[in-house]
């Protein structure tokens, strides 16, 4: 009877560290991703499609439509400073109705690369949703984001950083 009441624990024993080696395994921590704080899909429309324009054209830059615009940090709310610039750029397309925009957004290094691609994208789309809202078609506006990948100013400075965060516009036809 002994044998087996020390068979037992040392079983229980091998069991209870098995568990506690199979629980000690490093585990992945997922950073959390901002989620859209806006309803994406009524902004896209289900049928149209959001790539990239095949074939960029010149602007003469006279004057100045397609400048970019400017964002607060962590934010795509459009500023009151830049929307001149979107409906120079509404009333731009009203009279040129043959070509299209993709809008490119953007953002400054700081954050995860997960983070600002979702940001550039909500940038892209809040630039993309004034300019329908001023009559320009939506099959007529693309987007996509860059997050920080394609920055104005390598500089780690708040001027930098400012100068970063922008949705960029490219005409195509």
């Amino acid at each position: 009877m002994r044998k087996n009441s020390s068979l037992f624990v040392v079983l229980v024993v091998l069991a209870g560290v098995l568990l506690a080696l199979g629980g000690c395994g490093k585990k992945q921590v997922a950073e959390p991703i901002a989620e859209p704080q806006e309803d994406t899909q009524a902004v896209r429309g289900d049928d149209v499609p959001l790539s990239e324009p095949e074939e960029t054209i010149y602007v003469e830059p006279g004057a100045g439509v397609f400048q970019d615009i400017h964002f607060e940090f962590d934010k795509y709310r459009i500023l009151p400073d830049d929307e001149g610039t979107l409906q120079r750029i509404a009333r731009w397309l009203k009279e040129n109705e043959d070509v299209k925009v993709l809008i490119e957004g953007h953002c400054d290094e700081r954050g995860t690369n997960e983070y600002n691609m979702a940001l550039g994208e909500q940038r892209a789309l809040a630039a993309r949703r004034y300019l329908v809202t001023l009559g320009v078609a939506s099959d007529r506006l693309n987007t996509i984001s860059y997050g920080e990948e394609q920055p104005l100013s390598s500089a780690s400075t708040e001027e930098a950083w400012a100068a970063n965060r922008r949705a960029h516009f490219t005409v195509s036809q």
